[in-house]
């Protein structure tokens, strides 16, 4: 369960999978004859068995996320692209991860829209678009432009939790099928 949870909880949205490829490599590099990373990024594995059928393995890493595309100069916000499939509906104050490149910094999504308090009744009709949100890390606009270039990977924060007989975390489907690989792996190569 340890690695299941260190899978899900690391950052890894298309493009942007050192931190995860790295996890992967540690746990399969004791089990192959031969590692290489392609040009895509995709981690290839070889394990030479003399008269063994061939068996492939593969899986899927990454996450939906977002990219910064712009830092507000004055409040520090930043605006993104999204990476994936969104929901605005469920993305509301929802805390994410910034993955800048001195260290990952804790924000928060909030749609750059009217307080319900102040909505007017067509105010309320309308969804929250994908372009209304930004990220606010709480810090000024000097620091977050210090901190965090355009193109900066940020992820959804959920924690890794049991619940019940089950667990709930961000990534759990692909990083599921990547831990699935990596025990399937190991059980090949016993």
């Amino acid at each position: 369960m340890e690695l299941l949870q260190e899978l899900c909880q690391t950052p890894g949205i298309p493009g942007y999978e050192e931190r995860l490829r790295a996890i992967v490599r540690r746990e399969m590099e004791p089990l192959v004859d031969e590692l290489r990373v392609d040009a895509l990024g995709n981690l290839i594995g070889v394990k030479r068995q003399s008269g063994a059928p061939k068996l492939m393995i593969a899986a899927h890493m990454d996450e939906i996320g977002f990219v910064v595309s712009y830092v507000d100069k004055d409040k520090g916000w930043l605006r993104l692209v999204p990476l994936g499939g969104h929901d605005p509906r469920n993305m509301t104050a929802q805390r994410v991860t910034v993955c800048a490149p001195g260290g990952d910094l804790p924000g928060v999504l909030y749609p750059g829209i009217k307080p319900p308090h102040i909505q007017t009744d067509e105010d309320r009709k309308k969804q929250p678009q994908i372009s209304d949100f930004f990220v606010d890390l709480g810090l000024s606009g000097e620091r977050v432009r210090e901190q965090v270039p355009i193109g900066t990977p940020v992820v959804l924060r959920r924690e890794f939790q049991a619940i019940g007989d089950c667990v709930s975390s961000k990534a759990l489907d692909d990083r599921l099928a990547v831990y699935i690989m990596i025990r399937a792996l190991q059980r090949a190569t016993a």
